[in-house]
C-alpha cells in the first residue's frame, strides 16, 4: 500500500510517521505557499496541487485523485479538516480504485449531517439535546422559527447542520435576537461548508463536553475508548483536551461508551470516529454529534491507552479485524492533556500571526509528546487554520500531568511569530483549571474577566528564554538560505532522490 496524504501541517506529518512505522511509502501534496513545508520534506514523494487558497489546491478533488494516479498511490488518508468529512471525496477515491482510509461515503454523508446523526442516535436509544429534528428550510418563516425556539425553550443555539469547529453557531438568549442569529449562522455556514442549513438546539446551562473515540472494522466490531474531556473551549472551539474526564466515574464511563458504540453500530460505521456528548450537571448525558474522521485531540487517547489510532485506521482500511482488548481501550492508564498551539496573538484577541518562523525549540522530556507541523525557516501562511503544533503531556495522575505540561510550555520556543503559548502558561495556573472545575462556558467567562492584561508578560521578562530565542535567531540567520528541498512547481519529486543530489 502506498498512501497519499490529502492534507498538510502537523496531521500530515503525523500520518507520514505512522506509515513509515508500517513500512508504507507516502505521497504528500502541497500548494504554492507550502513548497518548503515540513510534511513535503518528510514524505517520500510530493505533488504540487495548485495555488495557495485551499479551494484551488487542498479542496480540489480532481487534482488529489490525479496526484494519486501519477505517483502510483493506491490509498488516501484525508487527515482532518479540508475533505476529511466530504462524502464526494470518499466516493471519488472509491471510484478511482483507491482505498479511502476512513469511513464509507454513506456513513460520512449520514453522520456529517447533525440532524441526520441525531435521528441515528434516537434510533439507537441514546438521548439527544432537545431541538429541531430536521434542518430549518430556507423558506421557513421567522414566525415558524420563533415558535420552534419557544417549544425548545431559551436559551437556544443556532447550529450549522454541516461542519464543525464552532463555525455557523450562534447563542441566543432572548427571542428578539433569534432572527439575526439565524441569518448570521446561515451566512457563516455557507461560507465555511457550502451549506447554509441550520437547526435549533437547547443550550444547556453549564455542560461539560465529553467525547468517546471509537474504531469499527469491516467485520462488525466496534470498540469504544476511554472518554476525552473537551470543555476548555474558546467561542465553541476546543483548545485543551484531556483524558480521562474528572467528571466521569467508572459507572458513567461504561454507560457513555456503550451509548457511543450503539450509535456507531446503528450507522454501520467503520474506521475511526468520535461521538460527542454534552454532560449535564446532574450526570445526564446527551448525544451532540459525530465526527466521521480522526480528531485533532486523538493523541491524548493514544497516550492513556498506548494504542496507535492511525496504525489501526490503516489496518482497518486493509481489511484487518480489530485485535484490541475492549477493556484496555476503555481503561485509562494515567492521565494525558493536550493544548493546541496556534500562530495567534493572544494579546490582540487571538488574531492570526502569520509570518516567518526564525527558530523552534520544541519541548521534550519524560511524558512529553510534540505533534508539530512546522520548522525553522517556514513561513506560516494566511490561507489555512493557524494551528502549528499540539503539545501533549502524560503522567500518572492529572495533577502531575498539568505540572508536566506547564514545565513543557515554559520550555517551548517559537521565534518570529506570536503564539498561544503565553496564554496556555496563564491558563494552566488558574485555580479552577487546576481543580477541574470548568464547563464549556468557563474559558470565555475567564477571558472576559481579564480586562486587557497582557499574556506576554508571563514570558517576556524571562532572561533565559530571551537568551534562547536570541541564540535560535542567530542560528537561523547563519544557516538560512535557499531551500534545496523545495519542490518544483507543477511537478512531483522524490525526497530521497533530492537528498542524494545535494
Amino acid at each position: 500500500m502506498k498512501v497519499l496524504i490529502a492534507n498538510r501541517g502537523e496531521i500530515a506529518v503525523r500520518i507520514i510517521r505512522a506509515c513509515r512505522e508500517l513500512g508504507l511509502p507516502t505521497v504528500a501534496v502541497y500548494s504554492d505557499c507550502d513548497r518548503g513545508a515540513r510534511h513535503v520534506r518528510d514524505a517520500d514523494q510530493a505533488v504540487h496541487v495548485g495555488p495557495s487558497p485551499a479551494v484551488e489546491s487542498y479542496l480540489r478533488i480532481d487534482r488529489l485523485i490525479d496526484a494519486a494516479r501519477r505517483t502510483g498511490a493506491d490509498a488516501v488518508h484525508p487527515g482532518y479538516g479540508f475533505l476529511a468529512e466530504n462524502a464526494a471525496f470518499a466516493s471519488a477515491c472509491r471510484d478511482a480504485g483507491l482505498t479511502f482510509i476512513g469511513p464509507s461515503p454513506d456513513a460520512i454523508a449520514l453522520m456529517g449531517s447533525k440532524t441526520a446523526a441525531r435521528a441515528v442516535a434516537m434510533r439507537a436509544g441514546v438521548p439527544v439535546v432537545p431541538g429541531t429534528d430536521a434542518p430549518l428550510a430556507s423558506d421557513t418563516s421567522d414566525d415558524e422559527i420563533a415558535r420552534a425556539a419557544a417549544r425548545i425553550g431559551y436559551p437556544v443555539i443556532v447550529k450549522a447542520v454541516a461542519g464543525g469547529g464552532g463555525k455557523g453557531m450562534r447563542d441566543v438568549e432572548y427571542p428578539a435576537d433569534l432572527r439575526d442569529a439565524v441569518r448570521t449562522a446561515r451566512s457563516e455556514a455557507g461560507s465555511a461548508f457550502g451549506d447554509t442549513s441550520v437547526y435549533l438546539e437547547r443550550r444547556l446551562a453549564r455542560p461539560r463536553h465529553v467525547e468517546v473515540q471509537l474504531l469499527g472494522d469491516h467485520h462488525g466490531t466496534v470498540i469504544p475508548f476511554v472518554e476525552r474531556e473537551c470543555s476548555i473551549q474558546r467561542r465553541h472551539q476546543k483548545v485543551v483536551e484531556e483524558s480521562p474526564s474528572l467528571a466521569v466515574d467508572a459507572r458513567l464511563r461504561e454507560r457513555i461508551t456503550r451509548a457511543a458504540a450503539a450509535v456507531a453500530a446503528s450507522a454501520g460505521y467503520t474506521n475511526a470516529g468520535t461521538i460527542e456528548f454534552l454532560l449535564d450537571e446532574d450526570g445526564s448525558f446527551y448525544f451532540l454529534e459525530m465526527n466521521a474522521r480522526l480528531q485533532v485531540e486523538h493523541p491524548v487517547t493514544e497516550m492513556v491507552t498506548s494504542i496507535d489510532l492511525v496504525h489501526w485506521q490503516i489496518r482497518i482500511a486493509r481489511g484487518e479485524r480489530l485485535a484490541i482488548d475492549p477493556a484496555r481501550a476503555a481503561t485509562p492508564q494515567g492521565h494525558a492533556i493536550e493544548c493546541r498551539i496556534y500562530a495567534e496573538d493572544p494579546d490582540e484577541g487571538f488574531l492570526p500571526s502569520p509570518g516567518l518562523i526564525r527558530g523552534v525549540r520544541a519541548a521534550s522530556g519524560p511524558g512529553i509528546r510534540n505533534d508539530g507541523g512546522v520548522a525553522s525557516g517556514y513561513t506560516v501562511p494566511v490561507f489555512y487554520d493557524s494551528m502549528i503544533a499540539k503539545l501533549i503531556a502524560w503522567a500518572e495522575n492529572r495533577r502531575e500531568a498539568v505540572a508536566r505540561l506547564s514545565r513543557a510550555l515554559a520550555e517551548y520556543e517559537v521565534l518570529g511569530i506570536r503564539t498561544t503559548i503565553p496564554f496556555f502558561l496563564w491558563l494552566v495556573r488558574q485555580q479552577e483549571f487546576l481543580d477541574g472545575r470548568f464547563d464549556t462556558t468557563y474559558l470565555d467567562r475567564l477571558l472576559a474577566s481579564r480586562k486587557g492584561e497582557s499574556f506576554s508578560e508571563l514570558t517576556d521578562g524571562d532572561e533565559e528564554r530571551l537568551a534562547i530565542a536570541a541564540a535560535l535567531d542567530a542560528w537561523f540567520r547563519a544557516t538560512a538560505g535557499p531551500s534545496a528541498s523545495a519542490p518544483r512547481a507543477g511537478g512531483w519529486k522524490s525526497v530521497a532522490r533530492e537528498e542524494a543530489l545535494r
